[in-house]
């Protein structure tokens, strides 16, 4: 089981903690406020330490000695960058996660190497791949792709079925796995692999394809 240590108790630190404990982790929360613990909830299944999340002695008392993950989500940039500081260069931490806001920072943070989540990227990516895609059916953005997972429609289609190459081919995409409708097999595809009306399916498909392939996208 894991042992993660979440510094900051707003509402991302504290979904992001009862989402850990939920999953199996040991999880203790850190906040300099007390009454931020509240954000918990009564079904809350970790400890909490009050404290500053760089300094020494709350770590320690948090458990940094033996931690898996620190998770830095306070509102700011400054203390989320020191706590991955302190918890990786003195304790050595596996793997330390910090939440930027301000965009401009991530490449000085990806050159010295330190793990990010940017809020501020990652909805506008969001919005942005949700609004190309169409349909609710982004899954993630890859450079210029855009990763999909939705309800094949072939209902245009004679038989309802169709061979992934012909897919791939027509389309210039790459069908990555498939789900049959009624959930009885999944599968990686072959070219040679049938596809059906209502059969779900993971796809990368190009941002600039995904309008002549929307026929595909049950809506």
């Amino acid at each position: 089981m894991r042992n993660v240590i979440v510094v900051g108790c707003g509402r991302v630190g504290s979904r992001l903690a009862n989402m850990l404990t939920d999953n199996g982790a040991n999880v203790c929360v850190i906040d300099r406020n007390a009454a931020s613990f509240s954000n918990l909830g009564r079904n809350f299944n970790g400890s909490t330490v009050q404290g500053i999340g760089y300094d020494e002695d709350t770590l320690i008392k948090a458990g940094v000695e033996d931690c898996d993950v620190v998770a830095a989500v306070t509102e700011s940039d400054n203390a989320n960058l020191m706590v991955t500081e302190v918890a990786s260069r003195l304790y050595d931490v596996p793997h330390v996660i910090a939440r930027l806001y301000n965009h401009d920072h991530e490449r000085a943070y990806m050159q010295l190497g330190i793990d990010f989540v940017c809020g501020t990227t990652l909805v506008a990516e969001e919005v942005f791949a949700k609004a190309i895609a169409g349909h609710g059916s982004h899954v993630d953005t890859f450079g210029d792709f855009e990763v999909l997972s939705f309800s094949l429609d072939l209902s245009w289609r004679e038989r309802g079925a169709i061979r992934v190459h012909e897919i791939e081919r027509d389309h210039d995409i790459r069908i990555c796995a498939f789900e049959r409708k009624d959930g009885s097999a999944s599968s990686i595809p072959t070219g040679d692999s049938t596809l059906y009306h209502g059969d779900t399916v993971l796809a990368c498909v190009r941002h600039d394809l995904i309008d002549s392939f929307s026929q595909y996208i049950q809506s």
